[in-house]
């Protein structure tokens, strides 16, 4: 069973760079049909999707208008880990971080491809990050 752990600053002074990283047991990240994503809380809101690292190592990430491009996703294969970088942090950038796993797959003909998903399956404990000076 996978298990994902997230790491890294509890606390971040506003302008900074916050890095995160997941370390995933029980299962490789490079793993056929495994997608891997970060999420955040923040205080009193819902969850906001902040990026994607896919099995082969495609990235995606958000460009929400409160993200503005500010977000990284990069993997370590041999560590089996992945990480999300948040450039330029502000107060409002406070929240609980999280690390999920997702499966998928796909069906295909000749003139066809369909990429399916099962939804976010494993998810770390959560971290929470405080933007503060």
């Amino acid at each position: 069973q996978v298990q994902l752990q997230e790491s890294g600053p509890g606390l971040v002074i506003p302008s900074q760079t916050l890095s995160l990283t997941c370390t995933v047991s029980g299962g490789s990240i490079t793993a056929k049909y495994q997608y891997w994503h970060w999420l955040r809380q923040p205080p009193g809101k819902g969850l906001e999707w902040m990026g994607t690292v896919t099995y082969s190592g495609t990235t995606y990430s958000a460009s929400s208008p409160s993200l503005k491009s500010r977000t990284s996703i990069s993997r370590d294969t041999s560590a089996n880990e992945f990480t999300l970088t948040l450039s330029s942090v502000t107060p409002e950038d406070t929240a609980v971080y999280y690390c999920t796993r997702e499966r998928g797959g796909y069906v295909a003909g000749s003139d066809y491809h369909i990429d399916y998903f099962y939804g976010m399956d494993s998810w770390g404990k959560g971290t929470l990050v405080t933007v503060s000076s």
